[in-house]
């Protein structure tokens, strides 16, 4: 009986050492953000060099017109004032393409940019990917970026319902500090 016990935690074990091989590194809190230039819905070009100044939210997100997404995506739209009061941008990031994004901003009364990655690159550099049957999507994660470029706080595994609130609550702590 040990002895099997044993075998089913070294089996474990190696599953998640196996799963954790693929599992992309993402940049961690008080590191360089990585720089970028994508598509927005507009077809225009935005870097993060642009925002220079600003607090950042960077937010991955799987697909457009999704449950999760949407909802994830109204309620950063919902607190936009707030965000914009703290002098911060909303960047949302997916592996779709700029006339996706631009139908899903145009069906869900978006108004912040949502960026188009479609070979996933930025979302690489970033850790935010995953395989989702057979094909590359962004994770949800989110990065929030200080006026200097920096990450300041790090989310990964996102509850879209109530991530916005929790990325608000963390700026104004960090704007205190």
């Amino acid at each position: 009986m040990k002895k099997s016990l044993l075998l089913g935690i070294i089996g474990l074990a190696t599953i998640g050492l196996v799963q954790g091989a693929d599992t992309p590194t993402q940049p961690a809190a008080g590191n360089e953000a990585p720089e970028f230039t994508l598509a927005t819905s507009d077809g225009s070009q935005v870097s993060l060099k642009d925002f220079k100044g600003k607090w950042v939210v960077l937010y991955f997100y799987p697909k457009d017109m999704t449950s999760g997404c949407t909802m994830e995506a109204k309620n950063f739209q919902r607190d936009l004032s707030q965000y914009e009061k703290t002098g911060a941008v909303i960047l949302g990031v997916s592996v779709d393409s700029a006339d996706s994004h631009k139908e899903f901003c145009a069906k869900e009364g978006l108004t912040f940019k949502l960026l188009a990655d479609p070979g996933g690159k930025v979302s690489g550099e970033y850790g935010s990917t995953m395989d989702y049957k057979g094909t590359t999507m962004a994770a949800r994660n989110t990065f929030l970026i200080n006026p200097e470029g920096k990450i300041a706080k790090v989310y990964t595994g996102v509850k879209p319902a109530e991530h916005s609130e929790q990325v608000l609550k963390d700026l104004s702590e960090l704007k205190k500090s």
